[in-house]
């Protein structure tokens, strides 16, 4: 007998240099801020194969932050691999009827901003 440990839905998986990333992980880590009300991570394919992280962050009312401080936020305690790519602060996010963020949508959105088909 053994044991399945369920980290993240498999379509949110982000391979980065042969490194599987859950996006769930960052978001927790990212959330866990003072000044980050909620965060979304997804990836978005890069220009050699891979994909790149992106990370789309709600701040809490009244909070400044910028994507710079959000990445040393990141430096100083997750894997390299880990830290996003691009950060963009978001007012809200496309949410499905049932209140689940709509990632396809944010990966859509970075899509067009990086004019990938």
């Amino acid at each position: 007998q053994g044991f399945i440990r369920i980290v993240d839905r498999k379509k949110d998986l982000i391979i980065r240099g042969g490194q599987n990333i859950y996006p769930a992980e960052i978001e927790r880590f990212l959330a866990a801020h003072e000044s980050i009300r909620e965060a979304a991570v997804v990836g978005v394919p890069g220009p050699e194969g891979g994909e790149r992280v992106w990370a789309f962050v709600q701040l809490e009312e009244g909070a400044q932050m910028g994507a710079q401080e959000v990445l040393d936020y990141c430096r100083g305690a997750l894997e390299a691999y880990k830290i996003p790519d691009q950060v963009r602060f978001v007012e809200s996010f496309p949410r499905t009827p049932l209140g689940k963020v709509q990632k396809t949508e944010l990966r859509a959105l970075a899509s067009r901003e990086l004019r990938i088909p």
